[in-house]
């Protein structure tokens, strides 16, 4: 069979006007025939009706993204409000872009890639620039999500008609068109309604630039695909592979039009590579932040394993609508897996295709589970892949009629099985307006209320510490660090690491940039806050308390983890104070536990007892003394440079422990030094001393172990390490 004929067999098939065709592949089915004929005739004015029933729905699906917009505006007071803090980051990037200022969260910081969507960045960057700011932005951001959205719908149908038939495209295309969270993503400013666009376009382009096997319109939009997501350059990614075997099956090994169709891997490649180039690492903040294999101190391949797989299993519930968030319609995910099995059987020209489907999929699937917050802010992560989904889910339902044996009981058995579907999705749609309208009146409790509060009150050169970095910067007009690191480079890893370590980064920041104030909530995500507040680094009581008064939801959650957020006064007096040697004499080296900086410089690591363990590190308070310290079980492996050799060392440290085991085995440079017994300190910090004799000594550099003196039974050495110094 010729690529022609595959391409006006596919054709006619996409103009089939009969809902229970199932022509035959390679079959011309009529249109080599030179009489006219009423099928001939009914497939010349199938183009007409498609285009009317796709612009229909697309008209369908921008009634409905008005419909959220005006429940959000109901919600708010007539104000246009996001339901997601994240929007706003992409709204604060996007005006410093188009201040001249790119990829500068506060202008003069370094580049930072807080912002998971350069594409999209740039986008809302061109309105910020045409003169669109504060909420008029926002404005432009939504109405841009919700046309991208009514598009996509409009796709959908396309190439649902494509795929299997004008009636599968036409459902596919209502059922995106009343989809909840399709629309709550559409209307919430983030860029959902973009990538989804993209996602539709880059496979429908596929579809119909496969026939002569020469890619133009679908390697450039993958190429888009790839610089709107990260998710979305991993799918783009699999279209490429199908691209090039396509050409190569029909054309052999044309370079040309190979290369052509890898420009979405190239463009991931120079995104990534200007990441290396401008942060230094080729992981954006994001990722540093909430991925599973950053975000604890210490990997352990079985923790990553744990916790990714019990995200796939939520995205894959999610996705099978069995639950009570109603994502899709029930049994979705069998449908979409039939829809697949029944094109790679029925429909051999599209194999590739179907295959980089699921392997994009597949990819998107495990990438997003990576992350903490896979399964949070309504899996916006995986709605822009929606509309696909449905395509061929829809297609399943057609697959399914086709053991009907009479066709005009198939015909009537296809609609009923879409119409359920479809039903099943719109009796859920309204819970979705609802949901956007709470959620956006939550942020505005909260962070544009916060943003607005600082505006107001805090001097022009105040520096404020957040949690949440997008309205309160936006609306603030303040200089923002960042504690969770999304936009203030190097913070991840010590907010990651627990409260000591953030505030070793935080004092270690210069007195310019370090917050004069911190605008902050307690619970995850970040590191808890309280230890500041209990030792007085933020001032008490707060300026100021934000209580959430909007509801909860049925299953009592909010959009937001915590109950109120309060702006304190940031008090520097005793910083450092916990430097200082708690002993006499010549100190050599100091390392300071807690701090991320010291322990790298000397190569410190926790040595768990027992697998799983995180050492989180912990802020504490004695008197006039504020120090930082790690939590161990089992013992402590440090290089101390600086001694001299021949002299004996005392080794001192401030140590918290009330374990019953309090032994700990020291091997300098592997060999044995003794036992060094941790004093007994159950409520507040003690100063102990180890001396390691001369002739153990033997370079200015010595590594020390302390390990348990029983390794493999517990009780093991418990007990909080908040520092190293290194006397001779």
């Amino acid at each position: 069979m010729t690529a022609e004929t595959d391409r006006e067999t596919t054709e006619h098939r996409a103009g089939d006007d009969e809902p229970g065709a199932d022509a035959g592949v390679g079959t011309s089915t009529g249109s080599a025939s030179p009489k006219p004929s009423p099928q001939s005739d009914s497939v010349e004015r199938a183009p007409i009706r498609d285009e009317r029933g796709a612009w229909l729905v697309g008209a369908l699906a921008l009634v409905l993204g008005g419909v959220f917009v005006a429940v959000d505006l109901a919600f708010n007071q007539g104000k246009l409000i996001a339901p997601i803090d994240d929007a706003y980051i992409h709204l604060h990037y996007a005006a410093q872009l188009g201040s001249g200022h790119p990829f500068e969260y506060n202008t003069g910081d370094p580049v930072s890639t807080g912002a998971s969507s350069l594409l999209y960045a740039f986008v809302l960057a061109v309105a910020h620039a045409a003169g669109l700011t504060g909420t008029a932005l926002l404005a432009f951001a939504v109405a841009f999500g919700v046309g991208c959205f009514a598009l996509t719908a409009v796709l959908v149908v396309k190439l649902g008609a494509a795929l299997t038939g004008r009636v599968v495209g036409v459902w596919a295309g209502v059922l995106t068109a009343v989809s909840g969270p399709l629309l709550w993503g559409a209307a919430s400013g983030m860029e959902v309604g973009l990538t989804a666009v993209l996602v539709t376009g880059s496979v429908l382009a596929f579809v119909r630039e496969w026939g002569a096997a020469a890619f133009r319109w679908t390697p450039a939009l993958a190429a888009l695909l790839a610089l709107v997501r990260p998710e979305g350059l991993l799918f783009a990614a699999m279209l490429s592979v199908a691209m090039v075997w396509t050409v190569r099956r029909v054309h052999g090994v044309r370079l040309g039009s190979m290369a052509l169709s890898c420009l979405p891997l190239l463009i991931g490649v120079a995104q990534y590579t200007f990441y290396r180039l401008a942060t230094g690492t080729f992981s954006a903040n994001g990722v540093q932040s909430k991925s599973h294999l950053y975000d604890r101190p210490i990997f352990y391949a079985g923790e990553f394993l744990d916790r990714t797989f019990a995200n796939i299993r939520g995205v894959v519930d999610h996705f099978n609508g069995l639950n009570n968030t109603d994502f899709v319609f029930p049994l979705a995910l069998l449908f979409f897996l039939g829809g697949i099995g029944y094109l790679l059987v029925t429909r051999p020209e599209w194999r590739a295709l179907c295959v980089a489907v699921v392997a994009g999929f597949a990819l998107v699937v495990l990438s997003a589970s990576t992350l903490s917050t896979a399964l949070v802010h309504e899996l916006r992560y995986f709605q822009p892949f929606l509309p696909l989904f449905l395509v061929f889910a829809a297609t399943g339902g057609h697959a399914l009629t086709r053991l009907v044996p009479r066709e005009r009981e198939r015909r009537a058995t296809l609609h009923a099985v879409l119409l359920v579907m479809v039903l099943f999705t719109v009796v859920a749609t309204p819970t979705w307006a609802v949901r956007l309208g709470r959620q956006a009146a939550t942020i505005r409790d909260t962070d544009v209320s916060v943003g607005a509060w600082i505006s107001g009150n805090l001097p022009p050169g105040a520096v404020v510490g957040v949690k949440d970095v997008g309205a309160i910067a936006y609306f603030g007009k303040r200089r923002v660090v960042d504690t969770i690191g999304l936009a203030t480079n190097g913070l991840a890893e010590a907010s990651n690491n627990g409260t000591g370590s953030l505030y070793e980064a935080l004092r270690a920041l210069p007195e310019g940039q370090r917050p004069t104030h911190f605008a902050v909530y307690e619970p995850w995500p970040g590191t808890a806050m309280q230890p500041f507040v209990d030792t007085g680094v933020f001032a008490s009581p707060p300026m100021i308390t934000f209580p959430v008064r909007t509801p909860p939801d049925l299953n009592n959650q909010r959009i937001v983890p915590f109950t109120d957020q309060r702006v304190y006064r940031a008090d520097w007096t005793l910083a450092g104070s916990g430097d200082s040697a708690p002993v006499e004499g010549t100190v050599r080296d100091y390392l300071n536990v807690g701090s991320l900086h010291s322990e790298q410089r000397h190569a410190y690591e926790v040595n768990s007892s027992q697998p799983g363990w995180q050492p989180y590190t912990v802020l504490r308070r004695q008197g006039d003394v504020l120090d930082s310290g790690r939590t161990v079980i089992g013992g402590e492996t440090f290089t101390a440079g600086g001694l001299t050799p021949g002299q004996p060392v005392r080794i001192a440290t401030r140590v918290l422990s009330a374990a019953e085991n309090r032994e700990v085995r020291v091997r300098i440079d592997g060999r044995d030094a003794g036992v060094w017994r941790l004093p007994a300190s159950p409520g507040v910090w003690e100063t102990a001393e180890f001396t390691v004799p001369a002739d153990l000594v033997t370079s200015s550099d010595v590594t020390v172990e302390l390990e348990p003196t029983r390794p493999l039974l517990s009780p093991y050495p418990e007990y909080t390490s908040f520092g190293y110094w290194f006397v001779q």
